[in-house]
């Protein structure tokens, strides 16, 4: 009967995850990544469209991501939502493919980068505590209304705990790895 509840709970915790892998995964390190750029929104031919749909981006060298669009009409179109995105890089086009160079992050700016992912890191924790709290209300409910017995609340409670940590571990992991990527560059 709480088992439902447990397992809504589960999935958002684990979306509040994965949102949260996916959000870093695009904060430059200085080393060059596909997740950098290919859900920068393009617009082709009338219609918004991520990077990825509209051309190959490939990492050939450690600091240079490779864009070769299927099409070279959309090659000024690209440029264009590169240059708007908010990643601070300048794409150099050569008629057939776009280059992007990564810069050398400095100091200061690999402790501003470490400092946005830990912000987004502690987001995701306040959603995943978001999440508990729901669910705790909903166990409550389920406990006033006499479908649920006072020991199968409590113990749903502890189990929704287990889980609650078990999420924030995996959040303080994730950004560890980023942290000490970024750092360590």
């Amino acid at each position: 009967m709480l088992e439902p509840i447990l397992e809504d709970t589960e999935i958002t915790m684990g979306l509040a995850t994965e949102a949260l892998q996916r959000d870093i995964a695009r904060i430059r390190t200085g080393r060059a990544s596909t997740a950098l750029v290919e859900e920068i929104a393009v617009e082709y031919y009338g219609t918004e469209m991520p990077l990825n749909q509209v051309a190959t981006i490939l990492v050939p060298e450690p600091r240079l991501i490779v864009i070769q669009p299927w099409d070279k009409q959309s090659i000024p179109a690209i440029e264009r939502a590169i240059l708007k995105s908010e990643l601070g890089i300048t794409p150099n086009n050569d008629g057939t493919v776009i280059r992007i160079a990564l810069p050398q992050p400095t100091a200061e700016r690999r402790q501003e980068l470490a400092k946005m992912v830990r912000q987004r890191a502690e987001e995701a924790r306040v959603a995943i505590r978001n999440s508990r709290r729901s669910a705790q209300d909903e166990l409550r409910k389920q406990q006033k209304s006499s479908s649920a017995s006072e020991d199968d609340v409590r113990r749903a409670q502890g189990e929704l705990q287990k889980l609650t940590d078990a999420e924030i571990e995996r959040v303080d992991a994730i950004l560890a790895e980023k942290e000490e990527e970024i750092l360590t560059i």
